[in-house]
């Protein structure tokens, strides 16, 4: 029998973030992840600390940024990658009353510190941008198709990585420990993101799951070198590729994707910009989305040693780090997590 303090299941954002708590405290862990649910992989991975179509901020925004831009530092270390890109996001203006909503915005003290009160003027004439752009600070991208695959093949290599499906029915829950097959753990802590779903033991929480498609086109003489929010978000990859999302839609759960959602984007990003391009990728995930906007986090309500680690929604790559402490901080210290992500708020 192999004796391991934590199991975990699922190796997107959330699974990553909590993995690198135990790294860090020199814990004893294995990850259990088939590859299943790729919204992580898919994702823009943008850190943004306001809500642009709303002009509001971001659910804890400083807090969450202060935790997760070292954290992804010391993982650009560990995986000797890049992952952390800093690049401002302009929001495209359509008319002079949206620039007028901005700078109304720009003055409210919990925004002032992320809207920038200069009007940025449009010089890229491959950009339909008449009213200018306004700029967020703090913000850029994580690299998450980049990290996930690398920190896989990390666990692999320090063997700690199960490849298989994760059998729920095996499970054995005893007062002092679980066991699952042949391994031994203190606790199991599930982040399977929307496979959460199918999972027995916390298949009652409201997680909607929400599909969203996104595309990769190549444009060469785009010229961007920053994160456009428009009706779309236009975002810089590099070698004149660009991500461009996403779609919403609450009904199908599958990863298939669909022409009505590749026409859909292509329409909108050809009233935004002028200039030729060719899709080279398209590809879908369901995001773990809830009704609160908050995560969903905590033990479960009759076995103190499963936890759910989950509902990251649209902003995981901000939010994932700060659960994941407050995830293992109420674990080995007994803190009492935040109650707006606390699992206790849903009645079972």
């Amino acid at each position: 029998m192999k004796e391991v303090e934590y199991i975990i299941v699922g190796n997107g954002l959330a699974g990553i973030a909590f993995c690198e708590q135990l790294r860090a405290a020199k814990k004893d862990f294995i990850v259990f992840d088939n590859k299943s649910q790729q919204s992580s992989s898919v994702a823009a991975g943008l850190y943004n600390p306001v809500i642009l179509k709303r002009f509001t901020k971001v659910w804890n925004a400083k807090a969450q940024l202060t935790l997760a831009i070292p954290k992804y530092k010391v993982l650009e270390q560990l995986l000797d990658v890049k992952l952390d890109y800093q690049l401002p996001v302009y929001r495209r203006f359509m008319s002079v009353e949206e620039q007028n909503d901005w700078f109304t915005a720009s003055d409210k003290p919990v925004l002032e510190e992320y809207l920038s009160t200069t009007l940025v003027k449009n010089t890229n004439d491959d950009i339909h941008a008449d009213f200018g752009f306004g700029e967020v600070l703090h913000s850029g991208r994580i690299d998450t198709s980049q990290l996930v695959k690398s920190y896989r093949n990390y666990l692999l290599e320090v063997e700690k990585l199960e490849v298989n499906g994760f059998q729920y029915e095996l499970l054995k829950i005893e007062s002092e420990y679980i066991e699952y097959k042949d391994i031994r753990a203190t606790y199991i802590v599930f982040a399977e993101g929307y496979g959460v779903s199918k999972n027995p033991f916390f298949n009652y929480l409201p997680l909607n799951g929400t599909k969203g498609e996104m595309l990769t086109i190549e444009a060469p003489d785009l010229k961007m070198e920053f994160i456009m929010k428009s009706s779309v978000f236009i975002v810089p990859l590099g070698h004149d590729l660009f991500w461009i999302g996403a779609t919403y839609e609450r009904q199908d759960k599958t990863h298939s994707i669909t022409e009505s959602a590749k026409e859909q984007l292509v329409d909108k990003l050809r009233q935004i910009i002028k200039c030729d391009f060719k899709i080279v990728k398209q590809v879908a995930g369901i995001r773990p989305t809830t009704k609160d906007r908050r995560p969903l986090v905590g033990a479960h309500p009759d076995h103190k040693n499963i936890f759910v680690l989950n509902g990251l929604g649209t902003r995981g790559v901000m939010i994932s780090p700060y659960v994941a402490e407050q995830l293992f901080n109420h674990i080995e210290t007994g803190e009492q997590l935040d109650p707006e992500i606390d699992i206790k708020r849903i009645k079972k």
